[in-house]
């Protein structure tokens, strides 16, 4: 897996994640949240540079011109829930894409074990497809993988492009190893995870941070 660190040069990319970063600043759902969605936006625009593109005649009021545009749209395959700002971000930008929406969370047995379990699964075709994979937070990189192998039922992709906000070396490990052939997109990366599997420094809960807190499944 080819590995793809958008924060290796600067740009408005790491004031977005600087400002995600910031407790002072994540009491602001609205900006928290439209944040993730720019960042969505300009990892969608640098996705694109590498995709397959062809040219196509078009006609203007004046007469015509060969224009380029993109050959096939991508899927848009996000884990919910803290993945929708992103999602509604590159949505923004590949706005012809069908989507795949799947429900991942970690299934506590204690206070720090736990096993990822996908529960819910909408996707279209993505035989063949080019697929973006979309989840905000990559810690161990467990869920990337159950919800990859998930999706292919519903086919084989031509091409994987795992797309992650945050990324924790040891997450990013795990998928290297399991997921070989495919792209991994980063807009930063963090160094270690905390007993409880989560990213250091990070953010904190994406998904709490965007929607709220949630309670803690009861069965």
């Amino acid at each position: 897996m080819e590995l793809i660190n958008l924060s290796e040069q600067n740009s408005l990319l790491q004031q977005y994640v600087s400002e995600l970063r910031d407790v002072s600043l994540q009491n602001d759902r609205l900006r928290f949240r439209k944040n993730i969605e720019r960042i969505g936006q300009i990892m969608a625009y640098e996705i694109s540079k590498t995709m397959t593109w062809k040219t196509v005649e078009v006609t203007t009021p004046l007469g015509s011109h060969q224009s380029t545009r993109l050959a096939d749209q991508p899927v848009l395959a996000t884990i919910l829930r803290a993945g929708l700002s992103m999602h509604h971000g590159m949505l923004n930008f590949f706005d012809q894409a069908d989507c795949a929406f799947i429900s991942a969370y970690r299934k506590h047995t204690n206070d720090t074990d736990f096993e990822i379990v996908v529960e819910y699964l909408a996707s279209p075709d993505i035989n063949d497809k080019v697929v973006l994979l979309i989840d905000p937070m990559l810690a161990t990189g467990q869920s990337i993988e159950l919800t990859y192998k998930a999706l292919l039922r519903y086919g084989k992709p031509r091409q994987l492009h795992v797309v992650s906000l945050i990324a924790a070396k040891p997450g990013i490990d795990y998928v290297m190893n399991h997921l070989q052939g495919h792209k991994l997109w980063v807009a930063a990366i963090d160094d270690a995870l905390n007993d409880h599997g989560y990213i250091v420094p990070g953010l904190g809960d994406a998904g709490d941070l965007s929607f709220g807190e949630k309670m803690e499944r009861l069965f």
